[in-house]
C-alpha cells in the first residue's frame, strides 16, 4: 500500500460513513473496507474543531490526479446526494473514499478496483461546511 497521510474526520461524518460501511453492497465492499481502515486510523474531532484545510463531507475541493495529470473540482457527498449535486463524487466511490480527511497539500496513493493505484493531491478547498459553521450537514 502506498503513501497515506494522517487524516482528520468530523465525528458526524465518521458515524454516517460507518453506517454506509455496515450496509455496503457486494460491489462496494472494497471501498467499504478501505474506508473502514481510514476511519480506524483517522483522528475523529467534533465538527467545530475541524481545521479549515481538511476535506470533510460536502466540501467542494480541487484535486489533481497525479497519475493521469488531470485536475478536477468535485463536491464530496454521500451516495444519496449524487443526483442533486452536479459536481458530486460519492464517498463510496474509490476516488471519493480517498479524499475524506485529507488536508490541502496532502498526496495519497490509493488502490483502484482494476488493480492499479492512483495518486491524488488536494489543491484547494473552495467550500467546507465546518468553515461556514454548518455543523450538521
Amino acid at each position: 500500500m502506498g503513501q497515506r497521510p494522517p487524516i482528520i474526520i468530523n465525528r458526524l461524518d465518521a458515524e454516517r460513513i460507518q453506517r454506509l460501511i455496515d450496509h455496503a453492497s457486494e460491489k462496494d465492499l472494497m471501498v467499504a473496507e478501505l474506508l473502514d481502515e481510514e476511519l480506524s486510523r483517522g483522528e475523529v474531532l467534533d465538527p467545530q474543531d475541524i481545521p479549515d484545510d481538511v476535506v470533510s463531507m460536502n466540501s467542494q475541493i480541487r484535486f489533481t490526479d497525479l497519475t493521469r495529470g488531470r485536475q478536477m473540482i468535485r463536491t464530496l457527498v454521500y451516495p444519496h446526494a449524487l443526483e442533486s449535486v452536479p459536481d458530486g463524487i460519492s464517498v463510496m466511490a474509490p476516488i471519493g473514499a480517498a479524499l475524506i480527511g485529507l488536508k490541502v497539500g496532502d498526496v495519497i496513493e490509493w488502490p483502484l478496483p482494476n488493480q492499479t493505484e492512483v495518486r491524488l493531491r488536494i489543491d484547494a478547498i473552495f467550500w467546507q461546511p465546518e468553515r461556514e459553521k454548518q455543523f450538521h450537514r
